[in-house]
């Protein structure tokens, strides 16, 4: 079967997110967040049940859409045996499961969020500025990932070498140790430093200063750049795991960004309480090495897509087990390692 949602004839709806999407962003910096402040618990929660609302209402939205449209296509209604509400219902689950499948490994973000920010000592109340504009890239960038994708997703072997990458990928997550993050190695942070220095300290919320009719650049960039770096390296993991999951550019596309939207609210709603959640890192190493093995072996072993149902309550049960086993048996560190048992 063809795409539901061909680009040829869905270009409308690609303009029209992109439009929401700018929409929200600009009520989020202009109105909601004009004036740089630190983003407390609660403001967070509040934000995250927002985005997390609005991902849901988009996705019974396309439900609803699909639902009455589909009958209505000639296209889809010539191929033998296609089952418009089937087709409807499957959308629906394919956006909710990869939008949880990208939801989950954001958090890894998370954590890198939290070691670039103390690094550089970027405080709380401009964090949200930085976030901002990290984000606006990394739609981006998921934009250019996910139509490269989706050009190279219709051979079969770049299938597979996907799937065995996201294998490899999930197998070294739950051996490899943790590294410490060098932001000062980054490539691209030294080929900036080669063409305009940097200040020591920051200057308020810019990210760019002149100082003596010279440009310098702030830590506040550095931080920008770093992050922006390492989301393109979390795209390579996280795009292909939703192109696992369906072969809509479309869907991966809507889900994807939906996630990459409530990812600062989750930061600061997460931010004290990521090493709480330490064997979440397990569960998404897992998760990786799930939908790798469906692109390999599954899906064929199937008849051509595994069950989206069982897809969903798998990763669903992987991520929460990982989180509650978390709470159930907290990480020790080595203060409470010396208390018990001395130096």
């Amino acid at each position: 079967m063809g795409e539901l949602f061909p680009i040829s004839e869905y270009w409308w709806f690609y303009l029209s997110f992109v439009g929401l999407v700018v929409l929200l962003l600009a009520l989020d910096l202009g109105v909601f967040h004009r004036k740089a402040h630190t983003v407390g618990f609660r403001e967070a929660a509040i934000w995250s049940v927002v985005w997390i609302t609005l991902s849901l209402l988009f996705n019974l939205a396309l439900y609803n859409y699909a639902l009455w449209k589909f009958p209505q296509d000639p296209r889809l209604m010539a191929i033998p045996g296609f089952d418009p509400s089937a087709a409807a219902w499957r959308v629906s689950l394919e956006f909710l499961t990869g939008y949880v499948i990208e939801k989950s490994l954001s958090v890894d973000n998370i954590f890198v969020f939290v070691m670039v920010f103390s690094y550089f000592s970027i405080p709380p109340k401009y964090q949200h500025r930085v976030l901002f504009y990290g984000i606006l890239g990394a739609l981006i960038f998921r934009g250019i990932f996910v139509a490269l994708g989706a050009a190279l997703m219709q051979y079969q072997w770049v299938v597979l070498i996907f799937g065995v990458f996201l294998i490899f990928t999930g197998l070294k997550i739950l051996i490899a140790k943790e590294k410490e993050i060098h932001p000062e190695r980054n490539f691209l942070i030294r080929i900036l430093k080669r063409f305009i220095p940097v200040t020591p300290t920051l200057q308020g919320g810019k990210f760019l200063t002149l100082e003596n009719g010279r440009r310098y650049a702030t830590p506040l960039l550095i931080a920008l750049i770093f992050l922006e770096a390492t989301d393109v390296i979390f795209a390579v993991d996280s795009v292909p795991a939703i192109f696992a999951i369906t072969n809509e550019p479309m869907i991966v596309f809507t889900s994807n960004i939906f996630a990459i939207l409530g990812l600062r609210a989750l930061f600061f709603l997460l931010a004290g309480a990521v090493d709480k959640f330490y064997l979440l890192k397990y569960g998404l190493g897992v998760v990786l090495v799930f939908v790798g093995l469906k692109m390999v072996w599954l899906n064929q072993l199937f008849g051509g897509h595994f069950p989206i149902v069982l897809s969903l309550g798998i990763i669903l049960g992987v991520i929460a087990l990982s989180v509650v086993l978390s709470l159930v048996f907290p990480k020790r560190n080595s203060a409470t390692v010396r208390r018990e048992f001395g130096d």
